[in-house]
Formats: C-alpha cells, structure tokens, sequence
C-alpha cells in the first residue's frame, strides 16, 4: 500500500509562486507515475500534469509554461513548482500515484487559494 501527504498550499496573490509536494510510503516509488489534479468547487477534478518512470511529463493546457512537476526518487517525493499563479488556480491539489500493476493512490489534498 501506498500513503500520500501533500504540503505546501496556501493563500497567495495573483502572480505568486508556491511549491507543493507529496511524499510517499513505500520502496518502489521510482516505478510509479506521479501525478497532480486538482478540483475546484462545483467543478470536475482534473490533470494538472504526470510524470511517468522515465521521467516523461504531461501537463493541462492551461498551466504550460508556468507549472512544472518533478520527482526525487530518493526522497520518494513528487513536487509541482507552480508560478504566475491565477485566480483560475484556486482549487484543492491531489497527489495521485499510479503503479504498473494495482491500485491507484490518492492524497487527500492541499488547498491552494488565489486571490487579491
């Protein structure tokens, strides 16, 4: 089994920066793909963007160019580095982790609020 904590939301202004991070249990994190969603009120919950094994990243459209994932298989930890943030981005941010094989695995979320 798989545990995920996600850190590092907060209330910021628009323009600002913030780094969230999930860690995870477990000895096989470097196979799995690493994920961030998020879901807004009333709104569907969405990819924001992945990063598979081999490193290979996936991000929504709306956050090209300002949001990047990344990973630290020694620390077993997933970051999403998020920047010129927008209203547009307040929601609650899921860490979700996919292995090859089994379950997928959820965080229960971050809060990340976007206001003037």
């Amino acid at each position: 089994q798989v545990q995920l904590v996600e850190s590092g939301g907060g209330l910021v202004q628009p323009g600002a920066s913030l780094r969230l991070s999930c860690a995870a249990s477990g000895s096989i994190f470097s196979i799995y793909t690493m994920g961030w969603y998020r879901q807004a009120p009333g709104k569907q919950r969405e990819l924001v963007a992945d990063i598979s094994r081999s490193d290979r990243t996936n991000y929504a459209e709306s956050v090209k160019g300002r949001f990047t994932i990344s990973r630290d298989n020694a620390k077993n930890t997933v970051y999403l580095q998020m920047t010129s943030l927008k209203p547009e981005d307040t929601a609650v941010y899921y860490c979700n982790a996919r292995p090859p094989i089994g379950m997928n695995y959820w965080g229960q979320g971050t809060q990340v609020t976007v206001s003037s």
